[in-house]
């Protein structure tokens, strides 16, 4: 007895592909500008205090094109106490180069890029869609909280986590009539 062996092309239906769900990587709205730390300690006399004409020659003194496009945080890493006038003597004499200054960390000035972006992202691909916002140990939750608020009122149903295995957050009920 001969027996021939019949191979049959197995399909292999890819589940995640097929549910039609769309995933959102916040990740791809992380600024890209390099933000650097601008401490006014090294401004102050002795570190702590504000004489007027002393600080207005050491600001004038900083070559800011070392900040072009740029953002910059700018901090005091002593407790000093700072006019307000000061700081809008630094922001004269900035705003000619840096692309953003805020008086905040660096990781502070970031996630406010980060949410800037986002806020301001074309989401219009979303409309209606199935979205799963990618799940990232490394993102502030706040990116998810504005991303939620942003998605709710656009998508059908919004998820997180991974595709394959989503949490969902809401579905929009389908209504027949």
């Amino acid at each position: 007895m001969n027996y021939t062996s019949v191979m049959t092309q197995d399909t292999f239906i890819n589940k995640a592909e097929a549910s039609g769900i769309i995933a959102l990587d916040l990740s791809d709205y992380k600024p890209t500008t390099e933000i650097v730390e601008l401490d006014l300690k090294d401004h102050l006399f002795m570190g702590m205090i504000v004489k007027e004409k002393e600080f207005k020659e050491s600001i004038a003194a900083i070559d800011f094109s070392v900040y072009h496009e740029k953002a910059v945080a700018i901090i005091c890493s002593t407790d000093a106490i700072i006019p307000p006038w000061a700081y809008m003597f630094l922001m004269e004499k900035l705003s000619s180069y840096a692309a953003y200054a805020d008086l905040n960390n660096a990781e502070s000035i970031l996630l406010d890029l980060w949410k800037r972006r986002l806020t301001y992202a074309d989401l219009k691909q979303y409309k209606n869609q199935k979205v799963v916002v990618r799940a990232r140990a490394e993102h502030d939750p706040a990116l998810y909280l504005l991303a939620a608020g942003l998605l709710k009122p656009l998508v059908k149903s919004l998820m997180y986590g991974e595709i394959g295995l989503p949490k969902v957050i809401f579905k929009t009920e389908n209504k027949t009539k």
